[in-house]
């Protein structure tokens, strides 16, 4: 049914549609599901080339029974920061890791991000996420060593000389710099295979076009980047109702000026 666990009849079907070639949104439409639900149920076993129903299956019963099964830390577990909802929180992080994981990046390291950009306090030490997440400590060394060479997370040590890894806003910054100055190697290469290919063949100009693109490309993202660049430190906005408000209030005055200068006008 919409909204509880899918059934192994669904996954069947999930199953088929991958094989088909059927984008995601379009297999959740025939289940009657969202696309965020097909989505985290493939990427959470074994993606779009290696998924199978059955094992999938399975695998969903496992992990409930884990669930189910698993001792609360301590006497009674502690509850969330700001009355947040358990199971709802839980039910985000793991989409926040299946949209990470389906723009390329790793399981492990996408689970670290995740959980580094869940904490209120945006820093988490390497036992601290291994304890989290569940896994080795050298799992967590390999995740932390791919998040830095993409620039999206940066450690620094406490005062207990540990080493503690950091997401804050000026990281998305330097990663999206780092992204748009990464086709630079590429825009330069292909440069040197319009002098190779002859300025005026055909590879030489599909070359060329190629390097004006992704030179176009990368000013643009630097550009907005530097534009935009004080969105990432802006406090809390308005509330909705707030701003409906404040539009509305906008509406009258503009309607109350527009109704002078006509008075105006007549006289």
């Amino acid at each position: 049914m919409p909204g509880g666990r899918l059934t192994q009849q669904e996954r069947q079907q999930i199953a088929l549609g991958l094989a088909d070639s059927l984008p995601y949104a379009e297999i959740a439409r025939s289940l009657g599901r969202p696309t965020s639900t097909v989505t985290r149920e493939v990427m959470r076993n074994g993606g779009p080339t290696a998924y199978r129903a059955n094992l999938a299956h399975r695998a969903t019963e496992r992990r409930a029974h884990r669930r189910r099964t698993s001792p609360a830390r301590g006497p009674e577990a502690a509850p969330l920061a700001y009355g947040r909802d358990a199971e709802a929180v839980a039910e985000y992080e793991e989409t926040f890791t299946t949209v990470l994981m389906g723009s390329g990046m790793p399981k492990i390291p996408a689970r670290v991000l995740t959980c580094l950009f869940t904490s209120d306090a945006g820093s988490l030490t390497a036992s601290e996420l291994a304890q989290r997440l569940q896994v080795s400590p050298a799992s967590i060394s390999k995740a932390i060593t791919f998040l830095e060479s993409q620039s999206l997370v940066r450690r620094e040590r406490d005062e207990g000389r540990r080493d503690r890894y950091v997401v804050d806003n000026e990281l998305f910054y330097q990663a999206t710099i780092a992204s748009a100055r990464a086709n630079d190697e590429v825009v330069r290469t292909a440069r040197q295979g319009v002098a190779v290919l002859g300025r005026d063949t055909p590879a030489a100009v599909r070359l060329e076009n190629v390097a004006r693109f992704l030179d176009f490309i990368s000013e643009s993202i630097t550009r907005a980047a530097e534009q935009a660049r004080e969105v990432l430190h802006a406090g809390p906005r308005t509330a909705p109702q707030d701003t409906a408000a404040a539009d509305a209030d906008g509406d009258r005055d503009r309607d109350a000026d527009r109704d002078a200068n006509r008075d105006g006008d007549h006289g």
